[in-house]
């Protein structure tokens, strides 16, 4: 007579895993038979999606499939779609007179627009989304311009681009570094606190007037006599409470011993024509444009 123990089965005549767990067993179903024919059947599909569309990765590029379908194409092809139908207006935008384009209703918005686009793209990154700008990049939406801010002096700008090496007509001025080889300790003091005085307070107001002496003779030939600067030149005003690297004594008295050397790119390099139009335009409406 033999001891050994039956083996469980349920109403389905299926045993058991042989797993246990405070007395609780598991039974050994099978896997419903739809579910099986779901799991094969996305086996299938894997297998010809991989070879119908792009899908093995290589060294360099996944497989191409042989429908040859490519999202990077896709993308390409609307942007060349999108460009056909903005190119007469474009070519417009290109044709105008910069001066006529705030005049032009059809410009002016489309301008707007694309200008906006193009800046939130490739000038934001200095000047803040909002144009405001920030420690050392100017701020757009002011009327204090260096070389001046009618549309046609901001495309100059834009185009060209300031102190870079890549654009022979590049906007150009240097600063010297008067604390380097020109002027002592004693009279950069001082005319650092004879140009806080042309708009604010001065730290030491004893320096003022030696201050004005120095400004004379070493400073007034660009930021002329009053200090009220010299866009032919880009020497900025300074005695409009406006400053690109900061008005406290600290920044003034670094930037008249080591200057300053902003950098713009010419952007006629990287963008199209009605590009540059496009945003010079916009630049000239945010509300600094003269």
């Amino acid at each position: 007579m033999s001891d050994k123990t039956p083996e469980k089965k349920n109403e389905h005549g299926h045993g058991t895993t042989g797993h246990s767990w405070d007395g609780i067993e598991e039974w050994d179903n099978p896997m419903p038979r739809w579910w099986v024919y779901v799991f094969y059947a996305c086996i299938v599909w894997a297998i010809g999606y991989s070879i119908a569309y792009p899908a093995w990765p290589g060294v360099k590029s996944a497989t191409a499939g042989v429908l040859g379908w490519s999202t990077r194409a896709n993308v390409a092809n609307d942007i060349n779609e999108a460009a056909a139908k903005l190119a007469p207006i474009n070519a417009k935008l290109e044709a105008a007179e910069l001066t006529a384009i705030p005049g032009d209703q059809e410009l002016a918005g489309y301008s707007a627009s694309a200008g906006s686009a193009v800046f939130k793209t490739w000038c934001a990154q200095c000047h803040g989304s909002g144009a405001a700008g920030a420690v050392g990049y100017p701020n757009l939406l002011d009327n204090d311009w260096l070389w001046g801010g009618d549309i046609e002096n901001i495309y100059l700008t834009i185009k060209h681009g300031i102190r870079n090496t890549e654009d022979d007509d590049a906007r150009y001025s240097e600063m010297p570094a008067f604390g380097v080889d020109y002027l002592e300790d004693d009279k950069i003091d001082a005319v650092v606190n004879f140009v806080m005085s042309l708009s604010g307070e001065p730290q030491d107001a004893s320096v003022v007037a030696v201050g004005g002496e120095v400004f004379a003779e070493e400073c007034s030939a660009c930021h002329a006599e009053d200090g009220t600067g010299d866009r032919e030149q880009g020497a900025p005003n300074l005695a409009d409470a406006i400053w690109l690297y900061g008005g406290d004594y600290d920044s003034i008295h670094t930037t008249v011993s080591y200057s300053r050397y902003g950098v713009m790119p010419a952007w006629q390099n990287r963008l199209d024509e009605w590009q540059v139009r496009a945003v010079s335009a916009y630049v000239h409406q945010l509300g600094g444009g003269e």
